[in-house]
């Protein structure tokens, strides 16, 4: 029933490891600050000979990156206090469970690559060298406010949900298109950041559907796992139908 969650998700993963390994080996050349090498080193420079620096773009998706910070803070104090209130792991929403999940791979994705770095930064700002691929804040604001425009009744009345799917995806262009005009990151940054971030919002739906499939089995014995009408989808159903 979630084989074409595995496999959308596996085709990203794919994606993004196909296209970190073409930062890695492609036009590779010493661009960067302290003569750090860069891949795709002609595209790169050309786009941040085009925009660079920009304290107002960095000082606004920095912003934006506290914003999906707290974000994350919210769904963890609801999970606490529904954790306190139901005195069971396994009463808290499972979609809160899911959430936290996702977030927490999205927390190993940035150590990963924190510790092993592709490339570095185009500017330097405080602390010298920096990783930069993929870019953190374009990942987390894509992770974050994507996970905003996935239905969650219990939390997101149906009436308001048009409204939240519209600033988030909004909050999300912002941030991609802020991020690369801050001139702090290489285009193959964001690139690579949109392409991960694409994954893992693929897998935290993987992790709902199957969830909610579970769920609807518990709840009903003659449940079949083929006839899925889940009428908590409002509109969004093909994130966790397969076809």
């Amino acid at each position: 029933m979630i084989k074409t969650g595995i496999y959308r998700t596996a085709l990203l993963l794919l994606a993004f490891f196909l296209f970190t390994m073409a930062v890695i080996n492609v036009d590779v050349q010493p661009i960067g600050p302290e003569g750090s090498p860069v891949g795709f080193a002609g595209l790169n420079g050309a786009v941040q000979n085009a925009f660079p620096y920009s304290e107002f773009f960095y000082q606004l998706t920095t912003y934006l990156g506290y914003l999906a910070l707290l974000a994350v803070l919210g769904y963890g104090v609801l999970g606490l206090l529904q954790l306190i209130k139901r005195r069971s792991l396994k009463k808290v929403d499972s979609q809160l469970m899911a959430l936290g999940a996702f977030f927490v791979l999205m927390l190993l994705c940035y150590a990963v690559f924190e510790k092993l770095p592709v490339n570095y930064r185009p500017v330097i700002l405080e602390e010298g060298l920096e990783a930069s691929y993929p870019s953190s804040h374009t990942m987390l604001a894509l992770c974050v406010f994507g996970a905003m425009m996935v239905p969650y009744p219990q939390l997101i009345p149906a009436e308001k949900l048009t409204f939240v799917r519209v600033a988030a995806a909004s909050l999300m262009v912002i941030s991609v298109v802020g991020r690369l005009l801050s001139g702090v990151h290489w285009l193959t940054d964001i690139v690579g950041a949109i392409l991960l971030s694409a994954a893992l919002l693929s897998f935290y739906c993987m992790l709902l559907q199957l969830s909610r499939l579970r769920k609807k089995a518990a709840s009903s014995p003659t449940y079949e796992e083929g006839n899925w009408n889940d009428s908590t989808d409002d509109g969004f159903g093909d994130l966790f139908r397969d076809e």
